[in-house]
């Protein structure tokens, strides 16, 4: 956990190509869904990395999980927009929702390491 900037996260480069992704598959949504559910998914896909940025800066650990938690539950929001435009047919695989999973899962092993690191502090 010697990183400088939230740039050098792994999860955060995952989270952001992930973002990424998501602009370009939601671009293909049907245009009545722009202000539903390509603004919404768009919305708690943004989120992800940017509480990672955020979290990365704050200096108590706490308060660094809590920006981490923020967004592994941004995330969980992802995920369900992912399985509805699945079920939708605006998808053609599931690829998105794989990566959605991995980050999901680096997520976790990254606050479980810090929260390893911190065992005097109670959460």
């Amino acid at each position: 956990m010697s990183s400088k900037s939230f740039l050098d996260l792994e999860v955060w480069q995952k989270s952001h190509d992930c973002v990424l992704g998501i602009y370009q598959i939601s671009a293909k949504f049907p245009k009545e869904e722009l202000f539903g559910l390509t603004s919404q998914l768009r919305r708690a896909a943004i989120s992800v990395p940017a509480n990672i940025s955020e979290g990365f800066k704050r200096t108590g650990v706490k308060d660094k999980i809590r920006f981490y938690n923020i967004a592994q539950a941004s995330l969980e929001e992802v995920r369900y927009y992912l399985i509805l435009a699945r079920d939708l047919c605006y998808l053609d695989s599931d690829q998105n929702l794989e990566e959605a999973n991995e980050i999901g899962k680096m997520l976790e092993s990254y606050v479980r390491k810090i929260k390893e690191n911190h065992t005097t502090v109670k959460f």
